[in-house]
């Protein structure tokens, strides 16, 4: 019997000794557990949340926003593909929250920042290219020192409109924007207000094919007469100063409300009135979003990309790498590039998604 009863026993003592040693690791289990998924959470504060990125139809725009897709994505956010609109439908799409997010040009798209909600459900966030956007029209440096035209307006005379005749109508054409865009807008309107419609037109169209006959006529050594902003590739192959000049405009007139808020000072850039507003490339998203997602609002915030970088996509676009899936490859190539910069970005991005838990 004293044999019957020792099995028992020893067979208890062994289940306490293995409860025991259950119950020491189950605590040291649990402990690592919420540690990791509060380490996740940190680091992918985006966990969960779709975003839906869109762009204007230029490539600077597509090259930006491909940069900020990336760093969503490292922040954990369902990023869906890139929405490419035309301005209007663009900010139609932000204002009804059928986009998050998109690159902007804080000045020039302010009517259609208005009319899309304006502050009451937009906000403005960020910088995205490290130095001021310029705009206006430029001509040869030749035929502007030969004919001393500095102003545009001087353009009311035939005889000087007609140096710019590329079609044999008798007026210049002065090479413009793709239909719908902001600038072809502006453009008119100047054309209207500086009295210049019957001796200047606007040649509109593809605006890649318009550069590409703007290089044609410059190296046959004709005259040339067009509009442009310091961030296209055109740039880097008729230099400012060296091989064209801006020309001045008589007074400041931009369209729609906002543009009568906009002085003569606001569109002066190294002394001259260039006739466009000097500009900074923000990005605009929605204010719902934003105060839902802090660690997106800090990327915008922080993201901010050379001139010359952003020239260069521009310059490989041109030659035939502009697909989507081109630009995507050239944004990763971006960010490796600068690595340690977008880490940077990103570590702050989700200390400010940490703060707000």
């Amino acid at each position: 019997m004293k044999l019957h009863r020792k099995k028992p026993i020893f067979a208890i003592a062994v289940a306490l000794i293995v409860g025991l040693i259950s119950c020491q690791s189950t605590p040291e289990s649990t402990t690592k557990s919420p540690g990791n998924s509060r380490s996740t959470e940190v680091g992918l504060p985006g966990k969960g949340v779709k975003v839906r990125p869109g762009s204007g139809t230029s490539v600077t725009g597509q090259f930006v926003s491909e940069i900020l897709r990336i760093g969503l994505e490292k922040l954990g956010y369902e990023v869906e593909e890139l929405k490419q609109l035309n301005t209007t439908a663009l900010f139609l799409a932000l204002g009804n929250d059928e986009i998050d997010v998109t690159p902007i040009l804080e000045k020039v798209y302010a009517n259609f920042f208005e009319k899309a909600g304006g502050e009451k459900k937009l906000q403005v966030v960020g910088m995205f290219a490290d130095s001021e956007i310029l705009q206006g029209y430029s001509i040869d440096k030749k035929t502007a020192e030969q004919y001393k035209i500095t102003n545009l307006v001087q353009l009311k005379d035939p005889k000087l409109a007609q140096l710019f005749d590329s079609d044999g109508d008798g007026k210049a054409n002065l090479t413009g924007c793709n239909p719908g865009l902001t600038c072809e807008l502006i453009i008119d309107r100047h054309l209207k207000v500086y009295g210049l419609e019957d001796t200047v037109k606007q040649d509109k169209g593809e605006i890649e094919v318009l550069k590409a006959d703007i290089i044609t006529r410059y190296q046959q050594g004709k005259p040339v007469l067009y509009y442009s902003w310091n961030l296209s590739w055109l740039t880097s192959v008729l230099q400012t100063g060296k091989d064209v000049v801006w020309l001045e405009v008589p007074f400041t007139s931009l369209p729609g409300e906002k543009g009568k808020e906009v002085t003569q000072k606001d569109t002066t850039a190294g002394g001259k009135n260039l006739g466009f507003a000097v500009d900074k490339g923000r990005i605009a998203a929605s204010q719902q979003f934003l105060e839902s997602n802090p660690a997106a609002k800090r990327w915008f915030e922080l993201v901010r990309v050379p001139f010359e970088d952003i020239i260069t996509q521009e310059k490989l676009a041109h030659e035939g790498k502009s697909r989507p899936k081109d630009i995507r490859r050239h944004a990763e190539e971006w960010v490796k590039n600068h690595q340690a910069l977008v880490d940077g970005w990103l570590e702050e991005a989700r200390i400010a998604g940490k703060a707000s838990k």
